[in-house]
């Protein structure tokens, strides 16, 4: 009350923070029960962790259980979007490993974004559920859940998938995937086509429409909706949310989303897959990180110099 900011979880002894590195991504399970961190630990790894949320809404500190830890090579392209999906499971974005061109590993060709052997580069999906053997459970549909890759994978051929999400109304997937020095993008996935079940986005065959490199990506290579120029001064696309709230009814249905360097608050709509629509709200703010949605659908915008802004209407 009266502006009084209350701590619930800090983590700052346990993280690593700086450039990529930090508090990278939270949400809370469906039902409320559950607090799920992103973050990297003292090492620049990447941790998973679930908190119970007692019935005053406290963090219960003795609950902390590890869910999911994946050894980072390089300190950038962490990803860091947690998000739960329509059906209830847990999705999580990793980058490539970091360093450049994909050679986290160190080799280009191919790299971790078109390895199925690897998490790096990949949306994963999982039951947050432990098991006897395993601090998460594999959802049987997973696409890779019977072989031929890593069962925790979901979508591959990603770069750096620093916010994505799911449009609460139609279950659509929406990706910001950070590109390398020309492109930016953004990627599209019906729910009617799997909202990303086992696609490949192209990564590093592809930056964004453009071939990055010669040879053939593992599978046939999805192309995003459409991607942002590095000479029109975009360096980093911020991913957000399709607008479903009812403070601003010309917004509905539009994709909010904007860019680290280039700062403007943007709208994109699509149909059948194809860009519809696109403009920009005439809002501008320096170092946008991310976007939140409430529970009514209305969006939020966090600038790191200038704090959380609510996107209202006119």
């Amino acid at each position: 009350a009266n502006g009084a900011v209350t701590t619930v979880l800090d983590l700052s002894k346990r993280v690593t923070s700086g450039g990529e590195h930090g508090l990278l991504g939270l949400v809370f399970s469906p039902d409320g029960s559950k607090l799920y961190v992103h973050f990297n630990n003292r090492a620049g790894h990447t941790c998973v962790e679930e908190y119970t949320i007692a019935a005053d809404g406290a963090v219960l500190l003795e609950s902390r259980r590890r869910v999911l830890a994946v050894r980072q090579p390089h300190p950038n392209h962490n990803g860091g979007q947690l998000a739960f999906g329509p059906d209830g499971m847990l999705y999580l974005g990793l980058g490539d490993g970091g360093n450049a061109d994909d050679e986290s590993d160190g080799h280009a060709d191919g790299g971790n974004g078109q390895s199925l052997d690897t998490l790096l580069g990949k949306i994963l999906r999982i039951d947050p559920t432990p098991t006897d053997a395993k601090p998460y459970t594999i959802p049987s549909d997973n696409p890779f859940a019977d072989g031929g890759g890593r069962p925790e994978i979901w979508s591959y051929g990603l770069r750096n998938p620093w916010r994505f999400s799911f449009d609460r109304e139609t279950g659509d997937l929406w990706i910001g995937d950070v590109g390398q020095n020309e492109w930016e993008e953004v990627d599209y996935a019906s729910a009617s086509q799997g909202a990303g079940e086992g696609a490949n986005f192209g990564w590093n065959v592809f930056e964004a429409d453009e071939r990055f490199r010669d040879g053939e990506t593992v599978g046939p290579a999805l192309p995003p909706l459409f991607a942002l120029s590095s000479g029109d001064g975009f360096c980093s696309v911020i991913g957000g949310y399709v607008y479903r709230g009812s403070a601003i009814p010309e917004l509905e249905g539009a994709y909010i989303y904007s860019d680290y360097c280039n700062g403007r608050v943007r709208y994109v709509r699509q149909r059948n897959g194809e860009v519809a629509e696109k403009g920009s709200l005439g809002v501008r703010l320096n170092e946008i990180s991310s976007f939140g949605e409430d529970g009514n659908g209305e969006l939020y915008v966090l600038s790191q110099t200038s704090g959380l802004f609510r996107i209202d209407p006119a």
